[in-house]
């Protein structure tokens, strides 16, 4: 009887040092890289020099990267704005005797900037913001007085249009090129900043297509995934045509998952129940730095936030510019409170946040390893951003050996209410990843 109850008692005391924790092997890729509680992306539009002279240096000097959405057509040796249809002199002079209407206004809105002044390059400009706004005979109207005084000879050049004369924007590709080797993009931002909503399609499709073309020359295809509608676009049929050209727009990410709140939105980023949130906000020369620091703060205090910054003028160049010494100020801020965010390219937080969604975690625990296999439909060769993973182990593992394709690490042990786990990194399309109790 003793003998069978010392069996017994043994088999129970196997039993539960061979029984796993069911928490054990239970991997999750984090919301962020980093395990961060929420991400910036600081964004430049139309290429100012003084961007890449002033807060670039300063960027570089925290180890901050930067996205710049730059004009293509401002830089020598790319392709140049250009109107492409009919002969100008035949529309110009129809303009004479028929009036404009939904039948014309986008030939003769994309013909207008290119007639040779910069006062026909604003007529376009104000004729598209009244387009999207909805007040479509305005519009029309504002595009027949414009070519009235083409008619006349009594256009003049203003000398007021920044984005698309600025003498100073002397940036080469060479210089953008080592840009982007220094971890920044640069990005799309078209070939001359047009109202894009009043484009017809081939102009609109030039603008789009010859940009991209030129990036993909001049700095190669990571330079090819996000770009930037002028004038922050939404317009239903730019972005129809814009999405097919690149894989991410800044103006509009369509996502079931992500909650979109544009520059001009009051809605804050508690009021979603999105998994993500992305919150853009314009540091222009009114919003003050007490502001600025406030939207990096409300970032760190949610589990899901996406802040985007986006800066035009810098220290007296370009729209609504921001100082030297506010730049110095702000950056440092957010590099202070770098362990809670993660600062990253627009590029590289679209593909981080797309690769967590399509990736699909699968583990095997055994005695002494957990085996980690990660399978994603997206192609590895584009979404190549690294994802942090957070895997539980046996709570007697004081160290954690990393084995992959890339190298092993060791990894430290953490805990939380749950049990010890660890944090590591594992890029998308990589074979198996084990975990194994360190000696």
């Amino acid at each position: 009887m003793k003998s069978i109850f010392y069996f017994l008692l043994l088999s129970l005391i196997s039993l539960a040092c061979t029984q796993t924790d069911p928490i054990v092997g239970q991997t999750e890729i984090t919301k962020f890289q980093g395990n961060k509680k929420g991400a910036i992306s600081v964004t430049y539009d139309d290429g100012i020099v003084n961007q890449f002279t002033i807060a670039k240096p300063i960027m570089d000097s925290l180890g901050l990267p930067a996205t710049f959405y730059i004009i293509t057509g401002k830089v020598e040796g790319s392709g140049k704005g250009k109107f492409i249809g009919r002969d100008p002199k035949e529309i110009i002079s129809e303009t004479a005797r028929i009036k404009t209407d939904s039948t014309n206004f986008f030939e003769r809105a994309s013909l207008i900037a290119f007639t040779g002044s910069s006062e026909a390059e604003d007529y376009h400009a104000r004729a598209g913001s009244l387009f999207e706004q909805g007040k479509v005979a305005e519009a029309h109207a504002l595009i027949d007085e414009g070519y009235a005084k083409i008619r006349r000879g009594t256009m003049k050049n203003t000398n007021d249009v920044v984005f698309h004369n600025n003498a100073e924007d002397t940036t080469t590709w060479e210089q953008y090129r080592s840009y982007s080797a220094q971890g920044h993009e640069i990005a799309s931002h078209t070939v001359t900043h047009p109202r894009l909503a009043a484009l017809d399609e081939v102009n609109m499709l030039y603008e789009l297509e010859q940009s991209k073309a030129d990036l993909l020359k001049f700095i190669g295809a990571e330079s090819t995934f996000s770009a930037e509608g002028p004038y922050g676009t939404e317009n239903e049929r730019v972005m129809e045509f814009a999405h097919k050209v690149y894989p991410s727009l800044r103006n509009r990410m369509p996502e079931d998952w992500l909650e979109e709140i544009n520059r001009g939105s009051k809605m804050t980023p508690g009021e979603s129940t999105k998994e993500y949130v992305q919150w853009q906000r314009g540091p222009v020369t009114r919003i003050d730095i007490t502001q600025m620091k406030a939207w990096v703060d409300t970032t760190m205090s949610h589990d899901n936030n996406w802040l985007v910054l986006v800066f035009h003028g810098i220290e007296n160049l370009g729209w609504e510019p921001k100082t030297r010494s506010e730049l110095v100020e702000y950056f440092s801020y957010m590099k202070a409170n770098e362990p809670n965010l993660w600062i990253a390219t627009f590029r590289d937080v679209t593909k981080y946040l797309r690769e967590r969604k399509a990736t699909q975690v699968s583990t095997v625990v055994s005695k002494n390893a957990i085996t980690v296999e990660l399978s994603s439909s997206l192609d590895p060769e584009t979404y190549a951003v690294p994802l942090t993973l957070k895997t539980y182990v046996p709570a007697g593992w004081t160290t954690v050996q990393l084995a992959q394709s890339q190298g092993n690490a060791n990894l430290e042990v953490q805990t939380d209410k749950k049990g010890s786990y660890v944090i590591y990194e594992v890029r998308p399309g990589s074979a198996k990843v084990s975990l194994k109790k360190g000696s």
